[in-house]
């Protein structure tokens, strides 16, 4: 079998050994030229998508302030008090969940966003298949083995996986905290990312108490699983010269396994502030799934607040953290969720699989702001409404592309396989 079809048929089932105890690792690669036509790229701006899986509930995370007769009418066992709402400067129709105060400070000082009703036409509603499009990139009916930043990755550094790392690109292109490398960071024939497998293996890399052990690689019969092992142990070693670079960092974090989505986050500030080059990281929180007791009687209080104030809690910490190391102006951060929930709650206290939700942006590089209009909630719903459509999630993919990594819009369209319209978040 020749190799590029080896790799291309096995590389979504080949899973690399645990080099480090505690600490798992999937190669990651790059090219040691970057396209001519990239030569404006910014090569110091970072990306970091947050996961919100399980499906976010959007309209009890942003209220339609102005509709909230008929947003009460239609969620009686979970809407959320009109006085008990976060209310954002310079937008009287819209409010927060009050769990989330950090991320009401940071839209009120200019450092974070809304987009209103994210989707795609003809929504799935699955859990698995609608990651995977929001993952891909992809239109609803085809199915895309690559990832929508593995293919900006691939395009920026096409040679995978020769003569890496090397000195015009030594670290990783992107990194997911995490056992597994997201769906997202799948190049046309590679995986473009390397996975973390969790904090507490990361810090004893970083301490030093851990040892590469040469003789734990799987089938090294096979040129390419050799290969691998070899980068995956020099990219353990350029992480640990990051992260031994930063010593110290913002007092604001929660302490370490109270909230683990800020745990992560963690990680990935003192590996900017380190020094990576890596392009994108990718952190993931879940749960979010929320089709019963989503609320307590309380509706400030239950399952969705916690996740929301987890959220919250690790953006703005996250945040202080940057400002703290002076990297700030170098990270744009983004969350997403599979799908919605739809416009009217269940008898279970909770909300079914919807449609479009809002997608929080921030930096403070960032356009602030609400971009959309609150959805509109009828008077009389049923359970078959759903929030409808107002932005293509892969709008929000091409303006992170084309304004914030500067890249040529013919290579956008390519990127994301069709022309998708511009949102200002940059």
């Amino acid at each position: 079998m020749k190799r590029r079809k080896f790799l291309r048929d096995t590389i979504t089932g080949v899973v690399l050994p645990s080099f480090l105890q505690g600490i798992s690792l999937k190669a990651l690669a790059g090219t040691p030229f970057m396209h001519a036509s990239h030569a404006s790229l910014n090569d110091d701006r970072v990306l970091v998508l947050i996961q919100l899986a399980g499906g976010n509930d959007g309209l009890n995370t942003v209220i339609p302030f102005d509709q909230y007769s008929n947003y009460t009418a239609a969620r009686p066992n979970i809407f959320l008090p009109q006085d008990k709402v976060l209310r954002l400067n310079g937008f009287d129709a819209t409010a927060f969940n009050p769990a989330l105060a950090n991320m009401q400070q940071l839209f009120n000082d200019g450092k974070l966003g809304v987009v209103q009703a994210v989707s795609y036409p003809k929504p799935n509603f699955s859990h698995f298949r609608a990651t995977d499009i929001w993952m891909t990139g992809s239109d609803s009916d085809k199915v895309v083995s690559s990832g929508w930043a593995g293919r900006f990755l691939n395009d920026v550094y096409p040679q995978f996986p020769d003569n890496f790392p090397n000195e015009t690109m030594p670290d990783p292109l992107a990194i997911q905290v995490g056992a597994v490398v997201s769906t997202a960071l799948q190049g046309p024939l590679f995986t473009m990312g390397m996975a973390i497998s969790n904090p507490a293996g990361f810090y004893k890399l970083v301490e030093g108490k851990v040892n590469v052990n040469a003789n734990s690689r799987w089938g090294e019969q096979l040129d390419y699983i050799e290969l691998m092992s070899q980068k995956t142990d020099q990219y353990a070693t350029v992480i640990k010269k990051a992260a031994q670079k930063v010593p110290t960092q913002s007092p604001d974090w929660p302490t370490a396994g109270k909230n683990p989505l800020a745990d992560q986050l963690k990680i990935v500030s003192r590996l900017i502030a380190g020094g990576l080059k890596t392009k994108v990281y990718m952190v993931s929180t879940g749960s979010f799934d929320t089709h019963a007791k989503q609320t307590e009687t309380d509706t400030t209080t239950g399952n969705h607040a916690k996740l929301l104030q987890r959220v919250s809690e690790a953006i703005g910490a996250f945040m202080n953290d940057l400002k703290f190391l002076q990297i700030e102006d170098r990270v744009m951060g983004m969350t997403f969720s599979e799908f919605g929930r739809r416009i009217k709650s269940n008898a279970s206290g909770g909300t079914d699989h919807g449609a479009a939700a809002p997608v929080f942006y921030f930096g403070s590089a960032i356009k602030p702001g609400i971009i959309g209009s609150n959805p509109v909630i009828p008077e009389t719903v049923t359970v078959n409404d759903n929030v409808p459509m107002q932005y293509d999630f892969r709008s929000l993919y091409a303006s992170v592309l084309q304004n914030w990594f500067n890249m040529p819009v013919q290579e956008v369209q390519q990127i994301l396989m069709g022309d998708f319209s511009l949102v200002p978040i940059v």
